[in-house]
């Protein structure tokens, strides 16, 4: 019980740090004064993606997967590759948020998924889905599907202003 309540935590862990910044990337900026806000993130987000990966492979039991788990995770890992190739660590750790000015991406996965990275993140979920037990999944799921919705709402006055 304690454990499943300590691994659900763990897997919603990033949750409220990607609100905070999405909401208030101003206050983030000062936090971080001299580093840069994006590279900051991504240190903390790795963090963090430590944390939900220590808390899956916890409650997981590895066997052989199927065809559809492999295909899954592995398309999954593909676009998320892609994203971070193609927007670099300021595009995919709010670098817009914080004042960076960021190319428009239009090669593939962008225009044909609407938020790439999150795509690929939830097949690739999807794809472990054969070693850990669903809800643990589910919870996860829920939460890139907050944040979609989260970063649809963006009130242009929280942004700051464009520093390079």
């Amino acid at each position: 019980m304690l454990h499943n309540l300590v691994v659900s935590l763990f897997v919603l862990s990033p949750f409220p740090f990607y609100w905070y910044l999405w909401t208030y990337p101003k206050k983030w900026l000062r936090m971080c004064e001299c580093v840069d806000p994006s590279h900051r993130m991504a240190q903390v987000a790795h963090l963090l993606k430590g944390l939900q990966i220590l808390g899956l492979l916890s409650v997981a039991t590895f066997s052989v997967p199927p065809i559809i788990c492999v295909a899954l995770f592995g398309f999954g890992q593909f676009l998320n590759y892609r994203v971070i190739d193609l927007l670099g660590e300021d595009g995919v750790y709010y670098g817009a948020r914080f004042g960076k000015k960021l190319p428009w991406v239009e090669k593939f996965p962008f225009g044909y998924f609407r938020d790439p990275q999150y795509v690929g993140s939830i097949m690739s979920l999807l794809g472990v889905s054969c070693w850990v037990p669903f809800r643990f999944i589910a919870l996860w799921i829920i939460g890139y599907f907050f944040m979609i919705v989260i970063e649809r709402e963006e009130d242009p006055s929280s942004r700051e202003v464009h520093i390079s």
